[in-house]
Parts: C-alpha cells; sequence; structure tokens
C-alpha cells in the first residue's frame, strides 16, 4: 500500500484532506510542523496557523481516523529561513510574503525530504490548487482550484517539477462550503473552524512592533520627501511603510499623500500624490518556471503581482542573467518590491519570481 505524509494544520482543509487521501487507498500519516516559539497571548493566536490549539485538533482528527500523528520542531530553520528574510526585506525597503517562503522552505522543502525518508509517495497538504500532468511537453501543470475564491496557486509558484510529481492537493476541484459539508458529515471538531488570516509569528498584524523586538532595537527616523527631494516631514522608520500606503502617514496635504518609494541607502520614504504609484514594468529575479522550461521573448501571459490582485495582460522576457522583465499592458499600481509576481496562461501557472 502507498504512503502519504498529510501536512495537518489542525484547520478543516487539512483534515478533510487527510480523510479524502485515505479513502483512496493510501496509508496515511499526520504531520505538524512547530515553526515557532510562541510568546503571544493566546487570543491573538486564533486567526493563525500552527499554535498549541491547532496540534489539539491536529491530534484529535487523526486519533479519530486511526492514523498516525507527530510533531516535528522547525523552530531553527523557520528562524533562519523565513523570518530573517521576511525582518531583512522590510529593512530594505522592501514588503515580503512569508506565506510563500514557508511553502517553499518548509512544507515543500523540509517536509518533502522529510516525506521521502518516510518512504512515501506523496505529500498531501489542504491548499486549494490542481496539478495535472502534461504529456505534450512532459511536464507538471500548477493549475487555479475550481473554487477560485479560495485558489492559493499564487502561493505555490515555488514548487518544482519533482515536487509537483509527489505533491497532492485533494481540495483543488472542491468548494470551501463541500469541503466544510464533508467535515460536518464525518463530526470533525473542526468543520466551523475559522480560517487562518493572519502572518503565524505576528498574530497582532504589527509588523513594525515584530521586528524592532526581534532585533532589540528600534527603527532609525529618516525622512520623508517629495518625488524632487523637498523634505515634508520626518518618519517613524522604513519598517512602519509599505508601497501604496496613505494612512498613518502623518503629513498634512491637500490632497492624500502615498508612499511611492521607500530608499533604504538613504533613509528616505517618498510620498506622492498618487501618479507615482502607477508603472509598467517590473523586474524579478529568483525565477522559477513550471509550465514552461524558459520564456520566449515577449510571451504573452496575465500577471498578479500580489495575492488579491487582479491578473493584467502583459508581455514578458527572460534576461540573460536569468531575471524576467514584465510589462504591462496597461500600468499598474503600487507594484512593490519585494511581493512576488506570478505569470499565468488561462488557468495555468506559468512561472513567477521575486519583484526588484
Amino acid at each position: 500500500m502507498k504512503k502519504a505524509l498529510i501536512a495537518m494544520s489542525g484547520g478543516v482543509d487539512s483534515s478533510v484532506s487527510a480523510l479524502l487521501t485515505m479513502k483512496k487507498g493510501y496509508r496515511c500519516e499526520g504531520v505538524t510542523m512547530r515553526l515557532f516559539e510562541k510568546e503571544q497571548e493566546e487570543d491573538k493566536l486564533c486567526k493563525t496557523c500552527c499554535s498549541d490549539k491547532d496540534i489539539e485538533d491536529a491530534m484529535r482528527i487523526t486519533n479519530r481516523m486511526g492514523i498516525p500523528y507527530t510533531v516535528v520542531d522547525y523552530t531553527v530553520e523557520f528562524k533562519q529561513q523565513i523570518i530573517e528574510k521576511f525582518v531583512c526585506t522590510y529593512e530594505q525597503g522592501g514588503t515580503p510574503n512569508p506565506c510563500i517562503d514557508c511553502n517553499r522552505y518548509m512544507k515543500f522543502d523540509k517536509l518533502y525530504d522529510a516525506a521521502m525518508e518516510r518512504g512515501c509517495e506523496i505529500v498531501v497538504t489542504g491548499h486549494y490548487a490542481r496539478i495535472q500532468y502534461d504529456e505534450n511537453t512532459g511536464r507538471y501543470l500548477l493549475k487555479k482550484a475550481v473554487d477560485e475564491t479560495k485558489d492559493q496557486s499564487y502561493v505555490l509558484y515555488n514548487l518544482t517539477q519533482e515536487q509537483l510529481a509527489h505533491v497532492y492537493f485533494p481540495l483543488g476541484e472542491m468548494t470551501k462550503s463541500k469541503v466544510r459539508e464533508i467535515a460536518e458529515a464525518e463530526g470533525f471538531v473542526n468543520a466551523h473552524k475559522s480560517d487562518s488570516q493572519d502572518i503565524c509569528f505576528v498574530p497582532d498584524g504589527d509588523y513594525a512592533g515584530f521586528i524592532e523586538s526581534y532585533r532589540g532595537k528600534a527603527c532609525e527616523p529618516g525622512d520623508f520627501v517629495d518625488d524632487k527631494g523637498n523634505v515634508l516631514g520626518r518618519h517613524k522608520g522604513l519598517i512602519h511603510y509599505t508601497i501604496g500606503q496613505r494612512k498613518g502617514l502623518g503629513i498634512s496635504s491637500s490632497a492624500p499623500l502615498f508612499v511611492t518609494r521607500i530608499d533604504p541607502v538613504k533613509n528616505e520614504v517618498v510620498l506622492t500624490h498618487g501618479d507615482g504609484l502607477f508603472s509598467d514594468t517590473l523586474y524579478a529575479t529568483d525565477v522559477n518556471l513550471i509550465s514552461v522550461s524558459k520564456i520566449e521573448d515577449g510571451m504573452r501571459v496575465q500577471a498578479k503581482v500580489r495575492y488579491r490582485h487582479k491578473q493584467q495582460p502583459a508581455s514578458v522576457w527572460q534576461l540573460e542573467d536569468g531575471r524576467i522583465k514584465v510589462q504591462f499592458d496597461e500600468p499598474q499600481r503600487a507594484i512593490t518590491k519585494g511581493q512576488s509576481v506570478v505569470l499565468y496562461d488561462g488557468d495555468v501557472v506559468v512561472g513567477g519570481g521575486i519583484i526588484l
């Protein structure tokens, strides 16, 4: 009998994924990754994943299904590869997406390796996405979920061909309401548990406060300037701001001001009245391609520059150093360093990279 390692978050999605995998005839084993030490108050953790309550829920579900369950400690690796990068990106004037990095380095790297070491054929998660093998190209494809309101293909663009061959997303063809219906019929304790919403290690959403606590020092204040370099006021430190931000600037103006650029070299935050927020071109690095082995010059795609961004038509070029250049048909608002651009061909993920 084939073996499957199920990434159990304690939520309804991973629980139903485990059930569906078991019904496909796999011998399942559940595992939860402990990623960081929790010093925050429990009420703040209720919106995140990986809390002690989540571990308790996962244990109850796996006990009910009669499958083995373990908790693995990746706190050191998570700090080195996720939290440190998160902090550094903010300090360098960018806005990171640690959930993408967690999928890349934790779920589909550390956990994937653990699955292979345990003799498991597949790693199973509760992500809403689909995997399909294209016989014409000999490549595995990552596709959007049927339920586009829950689609998570954007945060999975780093999956490699080898990983895609050994990963299973049971919920890709299902709606969220159907998943809850199955969980309720099975009597799962988490059938109506709310979805996690915030970054797990910053449950109160105070990114700047977390970074200052992590570094053990306050961020250095600097100048707000306009696009001509005129000083408009003082900012509290670069980590308090992100591209497109309007609220919390503390600058009086006849028209709303927005953050349009963050300069870590000069320690300046550049403000604009709005027009400066729009750009039609971006460059991205750390590129991973899925549906193709290389980008043909001027390839037509639809591109997203953040998770909730509506994909937009664009052309893409792959440069000699491996970076990609993406040019949108129409200027896009608040393209942000540190976020990811993900390229689509219909419902198929072409690939993606980190915006420079």
